[in-house]
């Protein structure tokens, strides 16, 4: 048998029963009693019960784990003449955390270099712990502050070690060692035990750093400096500085990393100036990146970087100018003082305050009688209209310079020159399509005209195309009529029959039918000695200005002639029978009420204002630009500037 007991005094282990298959009715024969013959003083067994106890206290597990015992049961209660049997109990004692951690020693010593990589392991330290288990398990920290701010420690779950990591980066030029007093602790106590404690233990480490040859530092990590634009080449933009950490102190040279950064800047190599090589320009390339790199004299394998970025100041360099990408579009009824377009202008250069621009006509040109332009104060300016009307048939483009200034020290100025152009626009100011109305304006015709010229175009070309797909897939029949006199071929196999064969048939049927036509006084134009009666717009009736030439009693109604003709067609025999086409100019008997044309009051002049058809819409805008054209040409001829000049 076994089994598993704590270590506490008198405390039952195990009940053994022993059976007998005597009477228990005849004497003693089946009374048991039993004893202990081997685990003693160890453990005891109670006669009766066959209960095994400990008999000692304070068994230590460390000191021995396993037990054997043996016990006897014997009859006749236990007298001399019994019989009796034995069995064995194997006892294993249980684990209680009833040990603290000990370091082995009290003071430990560790070497590590300053190259030593943060956070990654440098040394360990392991502390013993008699107990099993979660009793046995440790968990160390280092007390002081000074230890602590510099490196940590975690326990090694496999191990139960100690392992000691960098924080901060060594530096054996300011500190050359570190004391750290390490505490190992049982996170699990048992408070059973609490009065054998306390279950921790302290050991003090010792580090030393040890001196590594290390590149240079830089006394910053990212460098900014500045430098005007326009600089003269050579002209200084900064210094950097680095320094050897290692107690010789070697001395430092410097260089630029060329790979990212064009020949803009050069560096003295002893001292780390850094000058100019070409002249910058702002408005091209307003910062500069390097990479600077330094090394040490005596070992130049050993090389540290550090950025440097380099902005380049402004200076009034650039004059203003306004954009001129697209032309400002001039109503053509705009009326005198009216805004035709607020415009302002774009600089270059880069003001700390924000851009000031002033604008003005230029001062050796003559007064504009067309424009004018008036200086907002808020770096913008409206240009204005100083007269009546404009016509795109008369001039379509204008040409307007304007004289920027801007607000820099010094002062620099501009020209620039906006291109206005004429437009008609639609009531509130809309403007129509100015590309697509050039032509239509000079050619006198509306866009409604020029679709449906477009359209007719397209209808006829569409027709054509029809015609020609089915004339080329209309088949001509292989048997060609009898009736068709102009492809009445006859055919002969003999070799000639004299002038017999030529009377077989009318040779004149096979003459070209237009040869035939010949022969007769074409049928579309008038006879000699007829003249038809013709009205028209350059005719008049008779008696009201006719020519005098007109034989009035051989003239004929055109349409006598007309059917005359046609007649004579169809009664003709001597030529082929197919159709023509008859053509015959007839303009009709005229209109009894005359001529309305307007062309002969084109000099009456009214004295009517026909602004107001400006209001009726875009269907009597043409009708009010032909009226109003040649108000406009006079009023400008007299009219007055509607603004004192400005220019200057």
């Amino acid at each position: 048998l076994c089994n598993v007991v704590p270590l506490f005094s008198r405390t039952s282990v195990f009940q053994v029963t022993a059976t007998d298959a005597d009477d228990p009715t005849y004497g003693n024969s089946a009374r048991v009693v039993y004893s202990i013959l081997q685990g003693q003083p160890y453990f005891s067994v109670d006669p009766k019960t066959g209960i095994i106890r400990t008999a000692l206290a304070g068994m230590d597990r460390e000191a021995r784990e396993h037990y054997t015992v043996v016990i006897q049961a014997k009859d006749m209660a236990g007298q001399v003449g019994g019989l009796s049997g034995s069995t064995t109990v194997n006892i294993t004692l249980t684990d209680v955390n009833d040990n603290p951690p000990n370091f082995p020693q009290k003071n430990y010593q560790l070497y590590v270099p300053e190259s030593a990589q943060v956070g990654k392991p440098v040394g360990k330290i392991r502390a013993t712990d008699e107990d099993l288990g979660i009793n046995a398990e440790i968990k160390y920290s280092i007390m002081n502050s000074e230890g602590a701010t510099t490196f940590s420690i975690h326990t090694d779950r496999d191990t139960r070690e100690g392992i000691i990591s960098l924080k901060k980066p060594l530096n054996f030029e300011k500190k050359k060692s570190y004391t750290l007093h390490i505490e190992a602790v049982n996170p699990h106590l048992d408070p059973r035990f609490s009065h054998l404690g306390p279950y921790k233990d302290t050991a003090t480490l010792k580090i030393t750093v040890g001196d590594v040859d290390e590149p240079p530092v830089f006394s910053m990590d990212h460098y900014i400096l500045d430098v005007y634009e326009n600089s003269p080449v050579g002209t200084e933009v900064g210094s950097v500085t680095a320094h050897d950490p290692d107690s010789k102190n070697s001395p430092i040279r410097y260089f630029i990393d060329r790979r990212n950064e064009d020949s803009y800047f050069s560096i003295e190599a002893d001292s780390g100036m850094i000058r100019t090589t070409q002249v910058l320009d702002r408005e091209k390339t307003p910062w500069h990146n390097l990479s600077v790199s330094a090394s040490e004299v005596d070992n130049p394998s050993f090389l540290s970087h550090v950025p440097v970025t380099v902005q380049v100041l402004d200076k009034n360099d650039n004059p203003p100018e306004i954009p001129t990408d697209e032309d400002i579009i001039v109503c053509e009824s705009i009326r005198p003082g009216q805004v035709i377009q607020t415009i302002s202008a774009v600089d270059k250069d880069d003001f700390a305050n924000g851009q000031h621009f002033s604008f003005s006509l230029p001062s050796w040109m003559p007064i504009n009688p067309n424009f004018t332009l008036k200086d907002n104060g808020d770096s913008t300016a409206s240009i204005v209209a100083r007269r009546r009307r404009f016509s795109r048939l008369a001039q379509e483009l204008y040409s307007l310079p304007i004289v920027v200034h801007d607000g820099g020290e010094p002062s620099l100025s501009g020209t620039s020159t906006l291109t206005l152009r004429v437009c008609p626009c639609q009531r509130g100011g809309r403007t129509k399509t100015c590309q697509s109305e050039a032509f239509l304006l000079s050619a006198g015709l509306s866009t409604g005209a020029l679709i449906a010229i477009l359209l007719c175009v397209l209808i006829l070309l569409s027709i054509v195309i029809l015609f020609i797909t089915l004339r080329r897939s209309k088949k001509e029949p292989l048997i060609i009529s009898e009736e068709d006199v102009r492809e009445n071929v006859v055919t002969y196999d003999d070799e000639g029959g004299g002038e017999e064969d030529t009377e077989a048939f009318d040779i004149t049927a096979l003459r070209n039918p237009a040869a035939a036509e010949e022969l007769k006084f074409r049928r579309d134009v008038r006879p000699d000695g007829v003249r038809p009666r013709i009205y028209g717009p350059g005719y008049c009736q008779p008696g009201r200005g006719s020519p005098a030439s007109l034989d009035t009693e051989a003239e004929l109604d055109v349409r006598d002639f007309i059917k005359q003709r046609l007649d004579e067609a169809d009664q003709d025999t001597s030529v082929p029978p197919y159709d023509s086409l008859q053509t015959y100019a007839y303009e009709g008997q005229g209109s009894p009420t005359g001529s309305i044309s307007s062309l002969g009051s084109a000099g009456v002049r009214s004295d009517q204002d026909y602004n107001f058809l400006d209001d009726w819409g875009p269907e009597f805008q043409k009708l009010a630009e032909l009226y109003s054209a040649e108000i406009g040409a006079e009023s400008t001829e007299t009219e007055k500037p509607a603004y004192p000049d400005t220019q200057k």
